[in-house]
């Protein structure tokens, strides 16, 4: 086959071995086909770039796969490796049955109460006197304020008393019998507190009393005479082991009739009172012992 000039030429294949390029290499002076080497470049750039592009699709998955596998690796890895080496055995681990610790119930001590400091001798340890039942010059109850007269004391409790009083206190152990009087107008009462050892002989002594036990009126310091002979109004109560009485009526002489509601008041105003002091008494000694 002849390669000359006019002559049929091979066509060259630039992936192909051995193939003849279109141009003579042998020096005849001929031109290059510069137009198919133009084309067989910009075939040779295409074939290039669908590799390089098959290429680099192909490897993104590869390594799309190995970071997965790397991943999938790795969570195995930390599953074994975040497992704690040093625990103990299951079995010396507490269990959900093992009983609960159990605390001793603890409660503040109860209030002391205080009816059991003047409910017996024994407890009742305060000063007692007229003064300390029945301070001060006055006493207002309500809206009524009542001017303070004389007080007594004596350990001789039927001098003290009329009537069937005296034989009452007598026989029950009065050791005591603190008197007191108050004045409003013309009206005054007199309050006695008869002292006893045990609470018990308080009530006995309460309950023995009748209406003809009376405790003496207390005249003087600016309180007439009263209740000597007219007919007064009279009470009779006990808290703890102290009875108190009292014996209302007018300082000009009159009888005390269901009508005169102002003896009745005045005599009511100071057993109330009376019984809030003596109240106070066994609270004040109470809260002394709670400290």
């Amino acid at each position: 086959m002849s390669y000359g000039q006019g002559g049929p030429q091979s066509q060259w294949d630039p992936w192909k071995p051995n193939s003849q390029q279109p141009w003579n290499s042998g020096g005849g002076g001929q031109t290059p086909d510069w137009a198919a080497l133009a084309e067989a470049s910009e075939t040779r750039n295409k074939r290039r770039k669908v590799l390089f592009i098959g290429g680099g699709v192909a490897a993104t998955v590869a390594i799309g796969t190995a970071v997965a596998m790397g991943v999938m690796s790795a969570n195995g890895d930390d599953n074994a490796s975040n497992q704690p080496s040093n625990l103990p055995a299951s079995a010396s681990l507490p269990s959900d049955s093992a009983p609960a610790p159990s605390f001793e119930p603890t409660s503040a001590p109860p209030p002391l109460d205080p009816k059991d400091f003047i409910a017996s001798a024994t407890k009742d340890k305060a000063p007692l006197s007229a003064e300390t039942l029945f301070p001060g010059t006055q006493l207002t109850m309500g809206e009524t304020v009542y001017k303070k007269g004389p007080t007594a004391d004596t350990t001789n409790c039927a001098s003290a008393a009329g009537g069937t009083l005296p034989k009452v206190l007598t026989a029950n152990g009065c050791t005591r019998l603190l008197r007191v009087s108050y004045v409003k107008d013309d009206v005054a009462v007199t309050v006695g507190v008869a002292v006893f050892d045990t609470e018990a002989k308080a009530t006995k002594a309460k309950g023995e009393a009748d209406t003809k036990s009376i405790v003496k009126s207390l005249a003087g310091g600016g309180v007439k005479a009263f209740c000597n002979a007219a007919v007064c109004r009279s009470t009779t109560n006990t808290l703890g082991r102290y009875a108190y009485f009292t014996i209302a009526g007018f300082t000009n002489g009159k009888n005390v009739t269901t009508k005169d509601t102002t003896v009745f008041r005045t005599g009511d105003d100071l057993a109330e009172f009376t019984f809030r002091q003596i109240r106070r008494r066994g609270e004040a000694q109470a809260s002394a012992a709670a400290q």
